[in-house]
């Protein structure tokens, strides 16, 4: 019995296999299958979806024309004959299709399970980047990704020839296609949005572990989302309309500028594209002469004041409208890649203001989430280059991707992982549903570069964690072990020395001050520990700045200090009146105190580089790696002195919020930097030892 319906089975997927090859759709399959009495999985949930719409305009489009077929720069996505075809699956030449297909299919099962697919697991965007290790999803990518790219609208305007402004004839609407949502998803690795010279854009938007794939988050059949799943860690959603109204801690910025900084993502975009269409319509006006309006139910969807399609382009107006296409066509990219649009829809508002009359107020707009979750800026996208294939090193990864932190807590280990698009929620938080829902990692100490440690008994459980990243990356140890390494005298110049970078936003050393040495501490002298703010207990990070959006907490500021209202104000602050800069100023902030002798010390620096080396010197803080010579080329011409006053130069740069974390610690070891290098600081006052 068991051998008669095993191979009745058979026999009905060699039955299904072919009539959906041969295009002979959901009727002949269901005749099919009930005359051998076997059950397909999944095949009443595949008919109610938008994929086997028999009548859908994606399928019909063709059935009037002459020869009735798809096209072969359509069959690949729009008939089941002619995925097969691309896929190589019927035998021909992989990613390619080799002619028109008949009409009269839909997206069958044959389309997404046959041997080819099995296996797939790439996809050449249409910008020509490949993604690689994408699994199951990339079957679905073949078709969601659009059709156009960057790359496309460059080459349209290059091969037009005009200047930015200049309407041509040769200029016309690039479309990106429907439903291009791993375009959106994958934002600037696939470069399926204009993106504007210059500028860099989020990655792939990350959701979750579980979540993260067309597949994880649509049911394969239905293409419905899957709600009751995001309802585990978004209470209020209970439809997929729902999702709309989602907003996650970090991401309290208002985008486009109305006030608002709660309302849904999918508010946000709605907001933008508003904005973007107001200047497209201004620019068409003021510079192309000709009105433009957006019809999405009428292709080519941008029509002139005769309804027919727009004729009056420039390379400005294109990037900017086919941007705009870009945020209309995929009508879940609020959940896709939200923040890739947002920075699309911002820069294309940008580009056009600059060249019409009265140009946008964009003021109370923002492009990018806080620093944590800016996905597209340089601590994230530092590694998408080629050299770097968008693997961040061992060294980096526990600071610099979503999933470095979690494995470094959890197995002590740090290794070359993806690129990510900013931190996840999961980052921080061991759990995000049940009921640990949110709960944070629990780090029982924190080692610093120096070899130095704080546990517990000296830090609150936010500020470990905190510590583990904002605490720079070079310490005394290390530039004292280059030092001894090179063999030099104080003022000798070595081949062997080059410059220690601190690293970016070292808070944890510069508030534990020579408990941690982060900064070079100089032989024989004696530095502050760790700064008490307050005298009722030793304050936390959390403490002071906003857990997620990472901006001091000025209001509490106000509770103890007068006339604080904004971060400006947050510099006047002090406490003593000691003239730490001799400056004869006693009441300005100590950050003032703070900059008068970071200023004394760069100009020390640049008289020992001159005057004892021969060699001069600047400083970009922009730049890596940061010191150079007089032909702009990195400082190689380092004595052990420099070398410690450099080194101490720049960390007190890359803490900015110095004169809160540890202003007096901050300010000794800059003064004996300063004597280091034979500087001046005889009008000044050496903070003491506490």
């Amino acid at each position: 019995m068991k051998k008669l319906v095993l191979l009745l089975t058979l026999i009905a997927v060699v039955v299904l296999a072919v009539a959906l090859y041969a295009g002979l759709g959901l009727q002949v399959v269901q005749q099919a299958v009930a005359q051998e009495g076997v059950e397909v999985p999944f095949l009443d949930e595949w008919a109610g979806s938008g994929h086997a719409d028999a009548s859908a305009e994606a399928f019909i489009h063709w059935d009037e024309d002459d020869p009735q077929e798809v096209p072969d720069r359509c069959a690949k996505c729009h008939s089941t004959p002619g995925y097969l075809d691309f896929l190589g699956a019927d035998g021909t030449e992989f990613g390619v299709v080799d002619s028109g297909h008949p009409v009269g299919t839909t997206v069958e099962c044959a389309a997404c399970h046959n041997e080819v697919t099995l296996t797939l697991d790439s996809v050449v965007m249409p910008s020509g980047i490949e993604l690689t290790d994408l699994g199951d999803e990339a079957r679905c990518m073949q078709c969601h990704q659009g059709r156009q790219s960057k790359v496309s609208v460059d080459e349209s305007i290059a091969e037009a020839g005009v200047g930015d402004d200049e309407v041509s004839e040769d200029l016309g609407f690039l479309n990106i296609h429907y439903y291009a949502a791993a375009a959106t998803k994958y934002g600037t690795m696939a470069k399926g949005g204009y993106e504007y010279e210059g500028i860099t854009y989020d990655g792939n938007f990350a959701h979750v572990e579980e979540f993260d794939t067309c597949i994880e988050c649509h049911d394969m059949h239905t293409l419905e989302v899957k709600v009751e799943q995001c309802s585990e860690c978004h209470a209020d959603v209970a439809s997929a309309e729902d999702a709309r109204d989602i907003r996650m801690a970090g991401s309290l910025v208002d985008y486009d500028g109305d006030g608002d900084a709660r309302e849904g993502i999918y508010d946000e975009l709605e907001g933008l594209k508003e904005t973007l269409y107001t200047s497209l319509q201004t620019y068409a006006d003021e510079v192309s002469g000709e009105p433009i309006t957006y019809d999405s139910a009428n292709y080519p969807y941008f029509l002139n004041s005769a309804g027919e399609g727009y004729n009056a382009w420039t390379p400005r107006l294109v990037r900017a409208a086919y941007n705009y296409q870009v945020a209309s066509k995929d009508p879940g990219n609020y959940a896709h890649g939200g923040k890739y649009i947002i920075q699309l829809l911002y820069d294309s508002i940008a580009d056009l203001n600059t060249a019409i009359a009265t140009p946008v107020d964009m003021e109370d707009m923002n492009r990018i989430d806080h620093g944590h979750f800016a996905g597209s800026e340089e601590a994230f996208r530092h590694w998408d280059g080629e050299e770097d294939g968008g693997m961040v090193s061992a060294s980096c990864s526990k600071c610099h991707t979503a999933e470095g932190l979690p494995l470094f807590l959890e197995d002590n280990a740090s290794i070359t992982m993806p690129a990510s698009n900013g931190l996840e929620c999961s980052t921080c938080h061991a759990s995000l549903s049940g009921e640990d829902a949110f709960a944070l990692y629990e780090v029982a100490e924190v080692e610093f570069p120096s070899g130095l440690t704080i546990d517990a008994e000296n830090s609150d459980a936010n500020t470990l964690l905190c510590m583990n990243c904002h605490q720079g990356r070079e310490s005394t140890t290390s530039v004292n072990a280059t030092i001894e390494g090179s063999g030099a005298g104080d003022d000798e110049v070595s081949e062997a020395l080059g410059f220690r970078n601190i690293h970016y936003f070292p808070a944890g050393v510069t508030r534990y001050g020579t408990e941690a040495k982060g900064a070079y501490e100089f032989e024989g002298q004696s530095y502050n520990g760790l700064f008490v703010h307050w005298d009722t207990g030793t304050p936390g990070c959390t403490d002071c700045h906003n857990t997620h959006e990472l901006e001091v907490e000025v209001d509490g500021c106000s509770d103890c200090h007068e006339g604080i209202s904004d971060m400006e104000s947050l510099q006047a602050i002090r406490v003593n009146e000691v003239d730490f800069d001799g400056d004869g100023d006693t009441c300005e902030g100590v950050a003032g105190e703070i900059a008068t002798i970071q200023e004394a010390l760069y100009a020390a620096i640049q008289d020992y580089a001159t005057n004892t080396v021969g060699t001069g010197i600047e400083y970009n803080p922009g730049q890596y790696p940061y010191f150079f010579d007089e032909a702009g080329e990195r400082y190689s011409t380092w004595t052990p002195s420099l070398l410690r006053a450099a080194y101490n130069y720049q960390y007190s740069v890359k803490d900015p919020g110095g004169f809160a974390h540890n202003p007096e610690y901050v300010i000794q070891v800059m003064m004996d930097s300063i004597d280091e290098v034979g500087g001046d600081t005889s009008g000044m006052t050496r903070p003491e030892v506490r």
